[in-house]
């Protein structure tokens, strides 16, 4: 897998993958032991029925999905016009290991994305086109007298691996927009986990609290809001709601579908006042934050795989315009699809390519 994801970076984004590896290492090495590491207890029959029931048990237990598309087009004097060259490269990864103990589970949930698009046009540039780090490690209990309920408690890590850029901005390359670390999301929260197996966890805490983070570099952005980082500030915390649902499924031998939604309440949100104390963004606690990830796997053939993948998020606390700055100078809207949707992001990616699933 680091072999993928360092084939997507371009050169001068080496430096920022290869220190990502102090975390990703540990968490892919576990991905990797094989069963003769041995478990107490743990049958064919047994790791089967974990997918869907809770059993009491002794072993570790893992599985996910990769999956890498490349698109490439080559053009030369063609009538029609177009893009002389380009390439096209999209990487997914959701992972998971998870230890049984008995009444106990410690679940771990990896999931990362990486895009980049090359154009002729533009001298070949890298451009992004996705970009996510998201861990997620997650420990419960068993209640007494209660097959599938649990007392859990939540870590959570958000990120990204390079710097992003607003590519309608005609200064894009000297204006980056985020970077790894900033933001940066976490999440630390205790409640109660409904979990039925490793196929569906629903995990509800009332005492969430997130420290968001950005790098010192990017300080600037806070003055518009970004991140919910108060201005000339690094950092910000928030303390709420938080609540985390995911459900996986194999509906059919070949086709794979995992669904995964993220909400959280600040209980400290309030609404944010100019130097007249005049109302300019209404917040509050009902103000929830959103974040729903999908993605379909289908195994056409042996080695080639369709992949359709849908994030949308909803946090008022990034930064969005309706308008650009154009080459003249002049304030015009921006010439993108979904322009209307405000703080709404979507993120949409259809693949074919090839899956590997263990």
């Amino acid at each position: 897998m680091h072999i993928g994801f360092l084939f997507l970076a371009s050169p001068k984004n080496q430096q920022t993958i290869r220190s990502m590896r102090s975390i990703l290492l540990p968490f892919l090495f576990l991905m990797s032991v094989n069963s003769a590491y041995a478990q107490v207890g743990k049958t064919d029959d047994v790791k089967k029925s974990l997918t869907t029931t809770n059993k009491d048990t002794v072993c570790w237990e893992h599985g996910g999905i990769f999956t890498l598309g490349i698109n490439e087009g080559f053009l030369h004097n063609w009538a029609a016009g177009g893009e002389v060259a380009s390439l096209s490269i999209n990487s997914v990864l959701h992972g998971n290991i998870t230890y049984y103990h008995h009444s106990s589970v410690w679940t771990n949930n990896l999931d990362l994305a990486y895009g980049l698009n090359y154009a002729q046009s533009t001298g070949f540039l890298p451009k992004k086109t996705d970009d996510r780090i998201d861990f997620t490690s997650n420990f419960g209990s068993n209640l007494k007298n209660s097959k599938n309920f649990y007392f859990a408690g939540l870590f959570n890590f958000k990120s990204q691996f390079t710097k992003g850029y607003d590519y309608s901005d005609t200064a894009w390359m000297r204006n980056p927009k985020s970077t790894f670390l900033s933001p940066a999301y976490f999440t630390l929260a205790a409640g109660i986990e409904y979990k039925r197996g490793a196929a569906l966890s629903l995990f509800l805490s009332p005492i969430a609290g997130r420290e968001i983070v950005s790098d010192k570099r990017y300080t600037s952005l806070s003055k518009t809001g970004a991140f919910g980082i108060d201005s000339g500030k690094t950092n910000k915390f928030q303390f709420g709601a938080y609540f985390s649902g995911r459900y996986k499924v194999d509906l059919t031998k070949k086709t794979q579908f995992s669904t995964r939604l993220d909400l959280y309440s600040n209980y400290l949100a309030k609404d944010t006042k100019d130097d007249s104390g005049k109302v300019i963004k209404k917040d509050g606690p009902g103000n929830i934050q959103v974040y729903w990830d999908n993605l379909l796997v289908f195994k056409a053939f042996k080695s080639l795989s369709l992949t359709l993948g849908l994030t949308v998020v909803y946090d008022n606390n990034f930064p969005y315009t309706k308008t650009t700055t154009n080459s003249a100078g002049a304030t015009v809207d921006k010439d993108q699809p979904g322009n209307d949707l405000g703080w709404v992001q979507i993120n949409q990616v259809f693949t074919v390519g090839i899956a590997y699933k263990f």
